[in-house]
């Protein structure tokens, strides 16, 4: 795992204290694309945590963004989340 995902995984551990959590670097599958230009990378995350128990898809996205902070869009150009609460898996 590279810097960058060690930092989101950083992140989103020590904000949202997920049962699961696994990241995807794919950076390298949108070599050329314009937001690669600048150094951002491409990131799946998929996130079980009871912190997303009783909220809408919406609100479990943007605790997931407040985790990463200044990431976004700077470190982090495009990010794909799946986020459940631990009774959805």
């Amino acid at each position: 795992m590279n810097e960058r995902a060690q930092e989101i995984e950083r992140r989103l551990r020590d904000t949202l204290k997920p049962e699961s959590l696994e990241i995807i670097d794919e950076s390298h599958l949108h070599a050329g694309h314009a937001g690669a230009k600048g150094g951002a990378g491409h990131y799946v995350v998929t996130i079980v945590a009871d912190a997303f128990r009783n909220l809408n898809t919406m609100s479990r996205h943007r605790l997931v963004y407040t985790a990463l902070g200044d990431m976004m869009p700077r470190e982090i150009h495009a990010l794909s989340i799946k986020a459940f609460d631990p009774d959805e898996i």
